[in-house]
């Protein structure tokens, strides 16, 4: 009998989000985000391969999935495969896997979904060949791979600063459920550092989310994503899509990540449910209701 996994590679929202500028040494940017996984997932399944095999990857849509586009980018950029091949390094052997990558959550959305399938892929190796490689090492392997990536070894809420290297958990109940709606765009999330780059500098300010988590009156209307204006510039018809959703959400619109999902939060499941469908008949956008969630456990099975 073959062995499998599966493991679930869920979404992330930036609640909200302070980004420093990039720093001169390693190009990056330093960040503060209190940051949530939700219930809308990629799906990644692993079979083992005789030894000497060659591993094979394969990527498809979900039939559910909100905006669809075509797979064409190369293996060598997909942050899944770039994952395997890191876990094959640090094992110093091969580790021959048939995967299939079945994703919902869209590319260039802002959501995170390569990071979590990179991290999908780290937790679903080091179980399906019994690595036993401890949670310091597997953190720093995903670290090497992408700055949300260690995030999504963890998951449910956490404040996650530096380079994405620090992760510490968040035990909250606001923000019960939100609603994201996927405009036509994407937005790469280069071109919107580099616009970020361009914009008047303005002061990093991470003790904003030490003010947002302890404040005992926080509304949706509190939150912030500093790539916001970035992400317009890049992307005007966000400006349009947001000025739209305003006035059925009677709130603030928010932007997740670098983009392009907006999201916004509702003050319990029915309203989201009435909002969310509201702006699939008036707006014409998809949308989807979504919960917080921790992180799923792989599932191992024989086939």
């Amino acid at each position: 009998m073959s062995e499998c996994v599966r493991i679930l590679a869920p979404a992330k929202v930036n609640l909200a989000l302070a980004v420093g500028p990039a720093d001169p040494q390693c190009g990056l940017h330093p960040v503060a985000s209190w940051m949530r996984t939700v219930d809308f997932s990629d799906q990644l399944e692993l079979k083992k391969l005789p030894e000497g095999s060659f591993s094979r990857f394969a990527t498809i849509w979900s039939e559910d999935a909100p905006k669809p586009t075509e797979i064409d980018w190369p293996l060598a950029r997909d942050l899944a495969f770039r994952a395997h091949q890191a876990m094959e390094a640090h094992a110093g052997r091969s580790l021959p896997v048939q995967s299939l990558l079945t994703k919902s959550i869209p590319v260039g959305s802002g959501l995170g979904g390569g990071s979590s399938n990179a991290a999908a892929m780290l937790r679903g190796l080091n179980k399906l060949f019994e690595l036993s490689i401890d949670e310091d090492t597997l953190n720093t392997i995903a670290a090497s791979l992408g700055s949300d990536v260690p995030f999504f070894l963890r998951g449910g809420d956490a404040l996650v600063s530096g380079f994405g290297e620090r992760c510490v958990p968040i035990n909250s109940e606001r923000f019960p459920a939100l609603v994201l709606v996927f405009p036509a765009t994407a937005c790469p999330t280069g071109e919107i550092f580099d616009a970020f780059d361009e914009q008047e500098a303005q002061d990093f300010a991470p003790e904003r989310l030490d003010g947002l988590l302890q404040g005992s009156d926080l509304d949706g209307d509190d939150l912030f994503n500093d790539l916001l204006v970035a992400a317009e510039t890049i992307e005007p018809e966000l400006i349009e899509y947001r000025a739209a959703l305003k006035p059925l959400a009677e709130r603030t619109v928010h932007l997740t990540g670098s983009g392009s999902t907006l999201f916004i939060a509702a003050d319990n499941t029915m309203h989201a449910d009435a909002l969310a469908q509201a702006i699939v008949e008036r707006v014409n956008l998809p949308a989807r209701v979504v919960k917080s969630i921790e992180l799923p456990q792989a599932e191992m099975r024989s086939s």
